[in-house]
């Protein structure tokens, strides 16, 4: 399990306290940190973050818990927070209050820019593959990965979860300076979760493309924000849910 701590400058001086757990896969933990605080509005820019460190007290678990500095203006909510992750992490999710919820948290409309042929939707689930190197060897994490339309591979991230696996990807652009990330498509190795599309929209990605199924509340947030979402991604062809104009 990796422990999050956040310290934040707070009315009574700086603040330290644990946010979440999640369990994941060791391994680019402070992308997976800085992508988590982005997907829940903490962080907006790599600015926001002033450092990353590991805790390592007699108390601690040795690389098993993240502690993010913040810049001394960014403020947020706590208690509204907890209440956010502990939401997600559950199967109750209602989607009125889900869809509100991204939409308060000022997600933009996505651009109308990007355009993906065809014949490279279908290869994408398979050079994704390519770099699942634990993957291939267990059979057993997940992987995220960021392309652009002419097929060139950015970032490829593994994890036990899915949703680890895109904060990894997330936290990585975050850090690189390189969100919005308008003219790219997020490729997952699984179905495609509300969760997933939400960490899409929120780091400006227009396109996500899924080798398994969306759910329906996926789709209705897709819609929402003019995202194009792909599912059943194989060779022999795909489904788009939403938002067609960007595949030629």
């Amino acid at each position: 399990p990796l422990v999050i701590r956040v310290s934040w400058l707070g009315k009574e001086g700086r603040r330290v306290e644990s946010i979440a757990i999640t369990m994941r896969t060791p391994g680019n933990d402070f992308d997976l940190v800085s992508g988590f605080l982005r997907s829940e509005g903490v962080l907006a820019s790599a600015s926001d973050v002033l450092e990353l460190s590991y805790c390592q007290g007699p108390e601690e678990q040795e690389y098993n818990v993240v502690e993010a500095k913040l810049a001394p203006d960014v403020r947020f909510d706590l208690e509204l927070l907890r209440r956010n992750v502990f939401t997600n992490s559950s199967c109750g999710v209602c989607g009125k209050a889900s869809l509100e919820a991204v939409e308060a948290a000022g997600c933009q409309l996505l651009p109308a820019g990007l355009t993906v042929a065809v014949e490279l939707i279908t290869e994408l689930p398979d050079r994704l593959l390519e770099r699942q190197a634990v993957f291939e060897r267990t059979g057993g994490l997940h992987a995220a990965g960021l392309f652009d339309a002419s097929g060139k591979r950015h970032v490829v991230m593994e994890d036990v979860g899915r949703h680890n696996a895109v904060d990894k990807v997330v936290g990585h652009e975050l850090l690189a300076r390189r969100l919005p990330a308008s003219n790219k498509i997020l490729v997952v190795s699984g179905r495609a979760s509300f969760e997933l599309v939400q960490k899409a929209v929120i780091a400006g990605i227009p396109m996500l493309v899924a080798v398994g199924a969306p759910s329906s509340l996926a789709v209705d947030l897709a819609r929402r924000f003019k995202h194009t979402l792909v599912g059943f991604t194989r060779k022999g062809g795909f489904n788009v849910y939403t938002e067609p104009q960007r595949v030629e």
